[in-house]
């Protein structure tokens, strides 16, 4: 049957496959618990399946629909990369001393009771210059979840701070990939956008520091000093401890601001550790390689690879930091690479199969004010963060769906732009097996389940974004103001 003689899906057909994920994802998690991520890949891929077979029933070819879910997994491909990397990347910079001495000097200067507000602020100007929540997550984070876990404090709010800043300083940064995609989605103009953020962005920040100020006073690390020194002594006996070793964090984010690709950014950072683990670190490198029988240029070539691919596994003598430091490597990361690739198979067997724009005009239809379709904006934002698992999807797809219908309701470009960044970049890493939640989880090492409660700033700024449409507050002057 050829693919121009597909009928248009039912609602319900559009519906039934939303309905058998959400209750299969509630199964697995009932009956797995913390260990439903593998689980969750089967009940994505079989969602995926079923939204295939409604298409073919309305008549697309199989072949069409395989083919619209390989192009929106190609389109994540350099996501993947990157995170991939990003375990390399953690792994050498724990056997370098990198992130050791970024625990050994952040359980030094920072206090438990600020340490949320800290966090946040710290990511938030990191995230801002460099125009990316990923690399503040992947470097920055890594050791401020550290220094988290060395105070003692809980991981999931910590974690959430981390990512609340990130996104902050990625949302408003004009060197975000997310926010010119946002602009040049509505065709508006970047900096006209990013103050038009402001309108829900800011005070969300504001709620947001206040909240994590509050946790902090309120809350009481479970590590005293003399567990702090004990654990600053144990590093700086197994690593050399100076701030010298914190030369690949400075290379990375001096690449990142000017702007290099950011999978070579990571290649360069890593290859950073692995220089500063064989002149600095040489016994960690030769004890990596749990092989007494080589050479010591052949164990420390098999503690590099080691350590790449399987991450570091320290034998300080000290259990507590043996945890700590027990990261990186990319085979921690396939398992989250499944994940996104069989959420983004079931994401391109919806749009293909036109499931995902019958869902859009569902939404669409009942919609008469400006209020309407804000509300409209953010769901579908939301939604296709959840069943397309991509926030670049999230933002191109509501936009363009979207667009025609602002401009019936003379409501200008930035009320859109500004909206599909506070429900489509924002929710991103909300989302267990959306790309964001699944890589901020795997570089913070939590659970996106344990940090987004905590991620008050992603949280935060959708509810604003519906609060100011139903009060018809912080929107910009009517389109026929507009001269684009």
């Amino acid at each position: 049957m050829s693919e121009r003689a597909a009928q248009r899906p039912s609602l319900l057909d559009a519906l039934i496959p939303v309905i058998f994920l959400i209750s299969t994802l509630g199964t697995t998690v009932y009956l797995f618990g913390l260990d439903a991520f593998g689980p969750n890949l089967l009940a994505l891929l079989l969602s995926a399946a079923l939204a295939a077979a409604i298409g073919i029933k309305n008549g697309h070819r199989w072949l069409a629909i395989e083919e619209g879910m390989i192009e929106t997994i190609s389109l994540s491909m350099r996501s993947i990369l990157i995170l991939m990397m990003v375990g390399a990347l953690i792994g050498s910079w724990m056997l370098s001393g990198t992130v050791p001495t970024m625990i050994y000097y952040g359980v030094a200067l920072i206090s438990p009771e600020f340490f949320y507000l800290t966090a946040c602020l710290v990511s938030a100007l990191v995230g801002f210059s460099i125009g990316s929540s990923w690399t503040v997550a992947g470097t920055l984070g890594i050791g401020l979840m550290g220094v988290a876990a060395a105070l003692g404090l809980p991981l999931g709010i910590a974690a959430g701070a981390i990512v609340s800043g990130a996104y902050l300083g990625d949302k408003m940064s004009p060197l975000s990939d997310t926010t010119n995609l946002a602009a040049a989605a509505t065709s508006s103009d970047l900096f006209e956008h990013i103050r038009h953020m402001s309108w829900t962005t800011l005070p969300a920040f504001a709620i947001s520091l206040v909240l994590y100020t509050a946790l902090g006073l309120g809350g009481e690390a479970s590590s005293e000093l003399t567990e702090i020194a004990k654990l600053q002594k144990t590093l700086a006996d197994y690593f050399v401890v100076s701030p010298f070793m914190l030369a690949p964090l400075a290379l990375l984010l001096v690449l990142a601001i000017k702007r290099q690709p950011a999978l070579a950014t990571l290649v360069w950072g890593t290859l950073a550790g692995i220089v500063m683990a064989l002149l600095f670190q040489p016994e960690r490198v030769i004890e990596a390689a749990a092989d007494e029988q080589l050479s010591k240029a052949a164990a420390s070539a098999k503690g590099i690879i080691s350590t790449l691919f399987s991450g570091f596994s320290p034998d300080s003598g000290s259990a507590v930091v043996d945890q700590l430091l027990s990261k990186g490597g990319l085979s921690s990361m396939l398992l989250t690479v499944g994940l996104i690739i069989c959420a983004l198979a079931f994401g391109g067997a919806m749009a293909r199969a036109g499931l995902l724009q019958r869902l859009v005009d569902a939404m669409l239809s009942g919609v008469h004010s400006a209020a309407g379709l804000i509300v409209a904006t953010v769901s579908a934002c939301i939604g296709t963060n959840v069943l397309a698992a991509d926030q670049y999807l999230s933002i191109v797809l509501p936009g363009q769906m979207f667009k025609g219908a602002y401009q019936q309701r003379q409501l200008h470009p930035l009320t859109l732009s500004r909206t599909l960044e506070d429900a489509g970049t924002l929710t991103s890493a909300l989302i267990p097996w959306n790309t964001c939640g699944a890589y901020m989880a795997a570089a913070l090492g939590v659970s996106t389940f344990s940090y987004a409660p905590y991620a008050f700033l992603n949280l935060l700024c959708p509810l604003l974004a519906v609060g100011y449409g139903l009060l018809q507050v912080g929107l910009q002057p009517k389109l026929a103001s507009h001269n684009s």
